[in-house]
């Protein structure tokens, strides 16, 4: 989901939009988006899931849908629908298979990361709402190479449009929107 960035960016340039009217763009509950995802940094390590035990599965679904709020609260903002749609998809995803998401062993591979269970993904055999889950990837040879989710390009690409969204309708407008 990195990639969005800057493609948002540039896209952005391209459409004549303005690097600066970034800097009005305003995102209600910040503070808990940035909360969940600062958990699940934290739970995704080895030390973190350690710590957090049999845990681990609840505090990833609770900081997914600490997420998913943050953002179906900046619904109207441009793009932010598609994002709240891929959310879902994941949180959905997550929740049927017990607090994982599923990673297809093809996929992993694809991405050249082993084929082991983490905190955030575990490969199954028939993983719930299979088409869901990560099933595509990065190839190896690319930088941040990872296994992602449908649910994952939605939020991607909702991330891109409303960085394209904000850079072409000025401090005025971005603000109005959010």
């Amino acid at each position: 989901m990195l990639w969005a960035i800057p493609i948002g960016i540039v896209v952005g340039l391209l459409a004549r939009g303005r690097l600066e009217h970034l800097s009005t763009f305003r995102f209600r509950w910040a503070w808990l988006a940035v909360a969940g995802l600062l958990v699940q940094l934290g739970l995704f390590t080895d030390a973190g899931a350690a710590v957090a035990g049999p845990l681990a599965p609840w505090i990833y679904i609770g900081s997914t849908l600490a997420v998913f709020v943050a953002v179906v609260r900046n619904i109207r903002v441009p793009g932010m629908p598609l994002v709240a749609l891929g959310a879902l998809s994941n949180l959905a995803a997550i929740v049927a298979n017990g607090g994982f998401m599923p990673a297809s062993p093809e996929a992993l591979t694809a991405a050249g990361l082993p084929i082991v269970d983490h905190a955030n993904s575990v490969v199954l055999e028939n993983p719930a709402l299979e088409p869901l889950t990560d099933i595509f990837a990065l190839p190896a040879w690319l930088p941040f190479a990872n296994v992602f989710s449908v649910g994952d390009v939605l939020i991607a690409v909702g991330i891109a449009w409303t960085i394209v969204a904000t850079m072409r309708r000025g401090p005025s407008a971005a603000a109005a929107a959010g």
